[in-house]
């Protein structure tokens, strides 16, 4: 069976890497951008450092930040006739997977307005053109959207997240700058930094893993392990490694999908807002225990990569407690919830486990599961 690579054409890396964008813009005859961030990086002067290289170059710009942190369906919808408004003719995205999320969305459904319900965009929509071309800027270290083929709406009259699936989405430039993401506060660089090691590890284990998106998931586990505590300090070593960890994680899990850990997760921030980070970083041990079986060896080399040592000399109960533990610590270690007591209510997980069960990640599990386990594992982190 043929094995397929979905990356960016072209990606900038490092400190400073965001000036490149306007050699970027000029080189490709781009004359005016629709340029989405939230209003918090509005607010504290982060999409300035975008904007001011824009106003020096003499480079036209909207600003659209009707963003919420899940982007709902009316974000998009509100943000499609704002560009077709704008006289735009190609998107800029600068902050974490919220705006990303959102100008994919915006960047498909103005390319192929058949799409324009939002809905009909769930699972892997049969699109055909290309998005309006988007330049991608992260603002956090973890959801890789700059890098990836998937974004997640929020359905709020279902109360449920919609992942999408579009080759057609992926941003036609990155610039991964950890200087971008210096402003970012210790919990949000803590959730988002846990978020990048669930999909380097869900996509280490996925059904679908093979051997070139096994060497993308080891090394990032390998980096953000080495990294997330420093970042979580605010230390230039640590923000840089993360920036770059989170990057190769997506361009693993971007081809061949999650697991449980992100269907459990979303439902959460569907119904109670909670942070995708930090979801994923709570059930992520307990669903590492439940798929250990169905994972071979590869809990081995996951202990390896987060730092355990003599693991070859390990038996198989023993390294799979290793690799398990050794993220439940980092996890501890920055500062994440043990569990959902303070986050789910009792009544709410029939619900909760039933839109887990039909989340487009489920099927990439490594371990078959039901509705009844997926309400159990939820019961078991309360």
């Amino acid at each position: 069976m043929a094995q397929r690579i979905v990356l960016n054409g072209i990606s900038y890396h490092g400190a400073g890497a965001v000036k490149e964008i306007v050699g970027e813009i000029s080189g490709r005859g781009f004359k005016k951008a629709f340029l989405c961030s939230d209003p918090d990086l509005l607010k504290y002067g982060v999409t300035s450092k975008v904007t001011a290289l824009l106003e020096k170059n003499d480079m036209p710009y909207e600003i659209y930040s009707e963003i919420k942190p899940n982007p709902t369906i009316e974000n998009v919808q509100s943000g499609v006739a704002a560009y077709k408004a704008s006289g735009a003719d190609y998107i800029i995205a600068v902050g974490g997977g919220s705006s990303m999320d959102t100008a994919k969305a915006i960047g498909i459904i103005v390319a192929n307005p058949e799409f324009a319900d939002v809905r009909s965009l769930e699972g892997v929509a049969p699109t055909k053109k290309p998005s309006i071309p988007i330049l991608a800027v992260p603002t956090t270290a973890g959801t890789a959207a700059e890098v990836t083929i998937n974004y997640v709406i929020t359905d709020e009259e279902k109360n449920r997240k919609m992942v999408c699936v579009d080759v057609h989405d992926i941003p036609v430039v990155a610039f991964i700058d950890p200087e971008m993401m210096s402003t970012m506060p210790k919990s949000l660089t803590a959730a988002t930094g846990m978020d990048a090691l669930t999909h380097a590890i869900e996509g280490f284990t996925t059904k679908a893993a093979w051997e070139m998106t096994d060497m993308f998931h080891l090394k990032a586990i390998e980096i953000i392990a080495k990294s997330l505590r420093s970042a979580v300090r605010n230390e230039p070593e640590g923000r840089e490694g993360m920036a770059l960890g989170q990057y190769i994680a997506g361009m693993g899990f971007s081809n061949v999908g999650l697991g449980i850990v992100h269907s459990m997760a979303h439902p959460l921030g569907a119904l109670y807002d909670t942070p995708h980070g930090v979801a994923n970083a709570i059930i992520l041990p307990t669903v590492m225990a439940y798929n250990a079986e169905a994972t071979g060896d590869k809990y081995k080399y996951i202990a390896a990569a987060m730092g355990v040592k003599n693991t070859e000399n390990m038996t198989v109960e023993e390294y799979r407690k290793a690799a398990i533990d050794a993220v439940r610590q980092l996890s501890e270690d920055v500062g994440i919830p043990k569990d959902l007591k303070e986050i789910v209510k009792p009544e709410d997980i029939p619900f909760l486990a039933q839109s887990a069960y039909d989340d487009a990640c489920r099927p990439g599990n490594p371990k078959e599961t039901s509705v009844e386990e997926l309400a159990e594992l939820y019961r078991s982190l309360m």
